[in-house]
């Protein structure tokens, strides 16, 4: 039988705040940003201080194979991103040289998208390994119910304090539209509809929540126009309509770094205050149990597909 592995992928993310050139020409496959964009994004890591991103994904893939091994399951698992260390090709590399010739892959982004897991897809495709790449798992039941975990105790405890269920905001990565518009020979990116799929789902496992909306947050500064709509525009129209305490959730994104940290933490609150609304977040995934349970419940399902194969 051949030896198997799990890799998960995620997006990566700098050491330092002077490896941001470096690194943004990576996300961008080598073109150049206006200066004032590299600027900005170093002044915004500077303001969180460090992004936990890799540590926590590698922290994740430990607690995944820790989960395997509990079933008896020897099954090593990897973490690797695509745009900064352990770089994707690197981690492969380790892979083969370990013996590893079949792996299960999984994107550490829920809702399938051309721009992010498409990419990915890719990165893997040449690796001369058999692999089964798991294309989206937005509405995975493991998954509604972590979000809903780190929800419910946040929604509890803020309803109380202001006398009534506060509105709950789900957001999502925004994407150029022009990368889900449907074209000649490719139908239209399945990404908004998913995302907006995992908040309902997520909202529907909490049934006190009687007011909630979805929004696509941190649209890129280039591309032409991105997807909405934005948080911006969604907190103008809550305080519009009077209110003045908001729950927010990130859905898109499965542990904390920059579009959590500062975009979420520093940006939306602030611009949030200006309305006179109260924006408070839950806890992040990060190291949830409930998460591991659901990745390797699909790791578990992508090493079947592949064993049915031989």
């Amino acid at each position: 039988m051949s030896k198997q592995a799990v890799l998960l992928l995620a997006h990566g993310t700098p050491e330092t705040v002077e490896q941001i050139p470096e690194y943004l020409r990576n996300v961008t496959c080598g073109r150049s940003l206006p200066q004032e964009v590299v600027e900005e994004i170093q002044r915004r890591y500077t303001l969180i201080g460090h992004s936990p991103l890799t540590e926590i994904t590698l922290e994740q893939a430990r607690l995944v194979e820790a989960e395997l091994a509990a079933n008896g399951e020897r099954i090593p698992v990897y973490a690797a991103m695509r745009n900064w260390h352990p770089y994707i090709a690197d981690v492969i590399r380790q892979m083969r040289a370990d013996g590893v010739e079949e792996a299960a892959v999984l994107c550490l982004a829920p809702q399938n998208s051309r721009t992010s897991v498409g990419l990915y897809r890719r990165a893997v495709e040449t690796s001369g390994l058999r692999i089964d790449f798991t294309e989206g798992w937005a509405e995975h039941p493991l998954l509604i119910e972590a979000f809903a975990e780190r929800l419910r105790p946040a929604f509890t405890r803020l309803s109380a304090e202001v006398g009534s269920p506060v509105p709950v905001l789900f957001t999502a990565h925004s994407v150029p539209v022009r990368t889900i518009q449907a074209s000649e020979g490719q139908p239209a990116d399945p990404y908004a509809e998913e995302a907006r799929r995992t908040a309902a789902l997520v909202a529907g496992r909490i049934p006190e929540i009687s007011q909630w909306s979805f929004a696509f947050q941190s649209q890129g500064a280039s591309g032409g126009p991105w997807i909405g709509p934005t948080v911006e525009q969604t907190l103008e129209s809550f305080a519009a309509s009077g209110v003045r305490t908001l729950l927010l959730q990130p859905i898109g994104f499965l542990c904390d770094h920059v579009e959590i940290l500062y975009d979420v933490d520093i940006f939306f609150r602030e611009f949030a205050a200006n309305l006179n609304i109260r924006l408070e977040r839950p806890e992040s995934l990060n190291n949830s149990a409930t998460l591991a349970r659901a990745i390797t419940d699909l790791a578990r399902q992508g090493l079947a597909r592949l064993n049915s194969l031989e």
